[in-house]
């Protein structure tokens, strides 16, 4: 049960991640504002959409999952921080859709992050 709960979480992430990047790598007007909103545009969008790329792929690789959870963790809080700073819930009257994927992953991830801990270098310390 533990197994297919982990690849449900991973799978919701990484979907969540993947399926944002058409709308990052083409440019898509919601995405150009937001990062424009951040003077960020298109370096921003263009960083943010490759690293979300890389975490969506690990997060889908049992191996390495734990580290794609680390750095979806690192971009989505970014996106929350900047959600609850300076572009706010709702943008452009997507009743605050981007804001409520942005804490899904969030939170699947670092469900995943404690779920598998165990294969981190710093928790799995072998003794001598």
């Amino acid at each position: 049960m533990k197994i297919i709960f982990e690849w449900l979480l991973s799978i919701l992430a990484a979907f969540l991640l993947l399926q944002t990047l058409f709308f990052k790598f083409s440019g898509s007007d919601e995405s150009v504002y937001i990062f424009s909103q951040l003077g960020m545009e298109p370096w921003g969008r263009i960083g943010s959409g490759v690293l979300e790329l890389i975490a969506g792929v690990l997060l889908l690789w049992s191996k390495y999952r734990v580290y794609g959870a680390i750095l979806a963790l690192g971009v989505i809080s970014g996106a929350l921080f900047f959600h609850l700073t300076s572009l706010g819930i709702e943008i452009m009257d997507d009743d605050g859709r981007l804001f409520y994927y942005a804490l899904t992953v969030f939170i699947s991830s670092l469900i995943l992050v404690f779920m598998r801990k165990k294969d981190l270098p710093l928790f799995n310390k072998q003794t001598a």
